[in-house]
């Protein structure tokens, strides 16, 4: 079956953006990774008991005031859970487009059988 050269330009569209889709969702699992680790260093630093803190700036580990790591890390949290949001809505836009082209393209393959 040969198909119209309209109906495969659509089809490399559709494959164009389920590659942008997964590539967000690579992007999303990495940020929920990043939340995990906040959430764990925020979790070591809340126990009073484990002594000093400590902050790594690039190859060096410092001594760092606890509440001033808390504060970093929240904002952080926050800035990364900004992005995920972000992610979230390019992701259901971009699968609204998706389907709407998948629908076009089975409609036109539809007709040529």
């Amino acid at each position: 079956m040969e198909l119209s050269q309209n109906t495969q330009e659509k089809i490399k569209k559709l494959q164009e953006y389920e590659h942008k889709i997964q590539a967000l969702n690579l992007q999303r699992q990495r940020l929920d990774a990043q939340i995990s680790e906040i959430d764990s260093a925020l979790n070591a630093l809340g126990d009073k008991n484990s002594g000093e803190a400590y902050k790594i700036i690039g190859n060096v580990m410092v001594s760092a005031s606890r509440d001033k790591l808390q504060e970093e890390l929240k904002e952080k949290k926050k800035k990364v859970e900004l992005r995920i949001k972000s992610i979230e809505k390019q992701q259901e836009q971009l699968k609204q487009v998706a389907e709407a082209i998948q629908k076009e393209v089975l409609k036109q393959i539809g007709r040529k059988e």
